[in-house]
């Protein structure tokens, strides 16, 4: 069934089946719960602001808190908040991930909110790799709801309680399950049961997924978010929450701990800064790999004329593969936390070595990635593809751009016990090996690919923001929509459904979408000496926002790969 009209039919059963107290509340919270709706060939179009992500319910949460006078940054926060419940396997408070701001005034921010390995991290401390992914001991301290009370401290308009209100109604209220989340929990199920806290509000208590239109309620989850309302964003690492995680994670051989949780703090960070085609890009520094990995590509990319109608040919892709070769072969070389390796973002984002390196590109011929060797090849570690992204711009045009995840579906599969919160895996991100810059170390931030980033005109005013989730695929994925925009002029839904590929240096091979290598590109590359690898499994899910150029009106649109809405007013 079309994901598009799979979302209709559970708005539907939302305004049908729902208690009657449930209509009203969500009519007093603000949301705007539509009923079916005829499908669209052209991104969701409005006057004054737009949001884009992978829940309508939660794109609606951000809109009602801009109507009630909120700015982008506001409605992020009740995003964030609103995925947790309503798009539990990836949305989160039990996780981490990045966010982007640029306002209207001209600061342009990156609040690093990643997890962090908790005091008793060390190497060794996994006696299988299942054990790094599913269970307590996988989850280091989560950063989301300390990212995003900074977030709000320093740029939000309304209170804390009123932005949060919507994410709590929901848990507290319910909503119809959807296709996808019932056929996900169907995956995750055999691992799923041994958990069962999860279990009691996934899997009916015991191994049996919940079926699309039941009603999902979790009390518990409603009660954590009144307790962050009303004692602020602290109350999870330092109030009652804090505490429920570390008797619970005690009880389980976990390794968190209350100071874990008290000492953790999200950073505020300068975003990377580059250009493309002289539109300012603007992405996420590290801890994550992302920005920099896709200014160096687009710089590489840059070196080559824009040539309208190219999109698709094997020129072109040649070109995106030897730049992503290239920056992905730097990404392993630097990428780390900044906070125990100095990571060189001069030099992987300046023009100079940008055209170094795409000098060394031949026509016709792809270069082994073996004569490209690294000096210390990391340990390959686990980043799940399973995140999620959304994009807000208000009135103003304030811009929020974020991606953040539990890493697996439904990640480590734990829910802590009294709280609702399911936890993370991303201690499988972390290297076993000792002198990798990815080494797991107390207090450190994995290593991520993810890619919240914000274009601008040339004269510095809003253009787009868009970010993906799909582990090292993500630059990827934004570069190629950033292509198609900028070099192929198509629309925001043409440049996002446009079929992608990726190289990331090792394996040296070419993944590519169904459609995007057409059988005589796909020869042609062949010959070139590329290895080709169609995938099944679609690349990324972008959730973008724009202004449309001339009239000013927000554009949004949300990725047809795993569905979502973009909603505005």
């Amino acid at each position: 069934m079309n994901l598009r009209r799979t979302l209709a039919t559970i708005l539907a059963a939302l305004a049908i089946a729902a208690a009657p107290v449930l209509a009203q509340e969500v009519s007093q919270s603000g949301l705007e719960l539509k009923g079916p709706r005829p499908m669209i060939d052209q991104p969701e179009r409005a006057p004054s602001a737009m949001i884009a992500s992978a829940n309508e319910l939660a794109s609606q949460a951000g809109l009602s808190i801009l109507r009630k006078g909120g700015n982008a940054v506001d409605a992020a926060v009740a995003v964030a908040f609103a995925l947790a419940v309503v798009h539990p396997e990836a949305g989160n408070l039990g996780g981490g991930g990045y966010m982007l701001i640029r306002m209207a005034d001209g600061p342009a921010r990156a609040i690093d909110y990643k997890e962090m390995a908790p005091a008793a991290a060390h190497l060794g401390m996994f006696a299988n790799r299942m054990e790094a992914e599913v269970g307590y001991k996988a989850s280091a301290v989560p950063g989301t709801v300390a990212g995003m009370g900074l977030a709000h401290s320093r740029f939000g308009k309304l209170p804390w309680k009123d932005v949060l209100e919507p994410a709590r109604l929901l848990a507290a209220q319910g909503f119809p399950a959807s296709q996808r989340m019932e056929i996900i929990l169907a995956l995750q199920a055999p691992v799923m049961k041994q958990f069962p806290e999860t279990a009691k509000i996934f899997l009916h208590g015991s191994d049996k997924p919940l079926k699309q239109d039941e009603l999902v309620r979790q009390p518990e989850l409603a009660a954590t978010i009144a307790r962050i309302q009303k004692d602020g964003w602290r109350e999870f690492y330092q109030g009652e929450t804090a505490h429920l995680i570390d008797r619970d994670m005690a009880a389980h051989n976990g390794t968190i701990r209350y100071e874990d949780l008290r000492n953790y703090h999200a950073i505020e960070r300068d975003p990377v800064k580059g250009s493309f085609r002289s539109n300012w890009i603007l992405s996420m520094p590290p801890s994550s790999s992302g920005g920099t990995t896709l200014i160096e590509m687009l710089n590489i990319f840059e070196t080559f004329p824009s040539q309208l109608g190219m999109e698709g040919s094997s020129e072109q892709r040649h070109h995106m593969i030897e730049s992503m070769r290239r920056a992905f072969r730097d990404r392993a070389e630097y990428a780390a936390d900044p906070d125990f390796f100095k990571v060189p973002i001069d030099l992987l984002t300046s023009k100079e070595h940008a055209r170094e390196l795409a000098s060394t590109i031949q026509p016709g011929r792809a270069t082994p990635s073996s004569s490209m060797p690294l000096d210390n090849p990391p340990q390959e570690t686990r980043e799940a593809q399973d995140t999620t992204h959304f994009s807000v711009i208000d009135p103003p045009g304030n811009i929020v751009s974020n991606t953040y995840t539990l890493n697996s579906f439904y990640g480590s599969q734990v829910m802590i016990k009294g709280t609702g919160v399911l936890m993370n895996d991303i201690m499988s991100a972390f290297s076993n090996r000792a002198g990798d810059r990815g080494e797991v170390k107390p207090g450190k931030r994995p290593i991520s690919s993810m890619t919240p980033t914000i274009v601008l005109h040339p004269d510095g005013s809003p253009w787009f923001a868009l970010g993906s989730p799909g582990s090292a695929t993500i630059p990827n994925t934004v570069f190629q929509v950033i292509v198609n925009i900028v070099d192929s002029k198509m629309s925001l839904r043409d440049a996002i459904e446009y079929p992608r590929i990726h190289h990331q240096y090792m394996p040296d091979r070419v993944d590519a979408e169904p459609g995007a290598l057409v059988f005589d590109v796909a020869e042609k590359l062949r010959s070139f000496g590329d290895t080709i690898n169609p995938k099944l499994r679609s690349q990324g899910d972008v959730h973008a926002v724009m202004v449309e150029d001339g009239s000013g009106w927000r554009l949004g649109w949300s990725d047809g790969r795993r569905g979502g809405r973009a909603v505005g007013y």
